[in-house]
């Protein structure tokens, strides 16, 4: 009786301990983010995350009464990333299109912004129509670059790693024109560094390639914790977390109908 009696507590506090172990686990989160987006996500130098992105983020984890720690990700290697389990969840302006609801889940949006091009200030273009055999710049793997090669396939299109590096180009007149959400080009446009664009018009969001809006990407599958980041947007929009976090970026609501 004693050996089972030994036995049985063994297993007990060996099912305790694993019990305590998820739990654990489930109170803390690996948020993946690029860190090269600007005023979206953004690493400084002094090795610090900023950005909307990272302030919604931290917002919805104290909603969820969870830890959060975040990792910085190439944007081409981001979704692979999440699927071998290097980080819980995407947080990075992810576009939910149909093409990526194949690789990963989502949680609804946190956020909808159109396209737009911009420019350099002296630039002759006066309108989309005449980007027609233009140097045009994207980003790779973006809905972007994916909505450059639908709707202007007459333009020569240039992919970039970055953002930054697709800026770097216009303002040195190595490209004639660049395409990107258009709160990233117009701050840019607003900066020192981007004195020498403007916007030149916003684009109509097309739904097949804009999708639904940015949301927070989780492994395929994962459709609990989706669930919770869900209800935790709408609880920040409700409680006016996110009003108060999208006042210190923007100076209209960047959630989108």
């Amino acid at each position: 009786m004693r050996i089972a009696t030994r036995f049985l507590a063994a297993a007990s506090i060996a099912a305790l301990s694993l019990f305590a172990g998820s739990a654990m686990a489930e109170d803390k989160l690996i948020i993946g983010t690029e860190g090269a987006y600007p005023p979206f996500n953004n690493l400084e130098s002094d090795g610090s995350l900023v950005g909307f992105d990272i302030d919604i983020a931290k917002a919805l984890c104290d909603e969820m009464k969870v830890t959060c720690e975040f990792v910085t990700q190439d944007w081409d290697g981001i979704i692979p990333a999440l699927q071998a389990k290097k980080f819980d969840a995407i947080i990075a302006s992810m576009s939910i299109t149909p093409e990526r609801l194949e690789k990963v889940d989502f949680s609804k949006k946190y956020y909808n912004t159109p396209p737009a091009i911009a420019v350099p200030k002296d630039s002759p273009i006066s309108k989309v129509e005449e980007l027609k055999g233009k140097v045009l710049g994207a980003q790779s793997s973006t809905t972007h670059s994916n909505y450059a090669e639908k709707h202007m396939p007459d333009s020569e299109l240039k992919l970039y790693p970055t953002a930054d590096e697709y800026k770097l180009d216009l303002s040195g007149g190595r490209v004639d024109a660049v395409i990107d959400d258009i709160v990233v080009l117009s701050e840019w446009v607003k900066s020192d560094a981007g004195s020498c664009c403007k916007i030149l018009t916003p684009l109509p969001i097309d739904p097949e390639i804009n999708g639904a809006g940015a949301g927070i990407a989780v492994r395929k599958g994962e459709t609990a914790l989706a669930d919770k980041f869900t209800t935790a947007i709408a609880a920040i929009r409700a409680n006016g977390k996110y009003k108060e976090i999208n006042a210190k970026y923007f100076d209209f609501d960047v959630y989108g109908d």
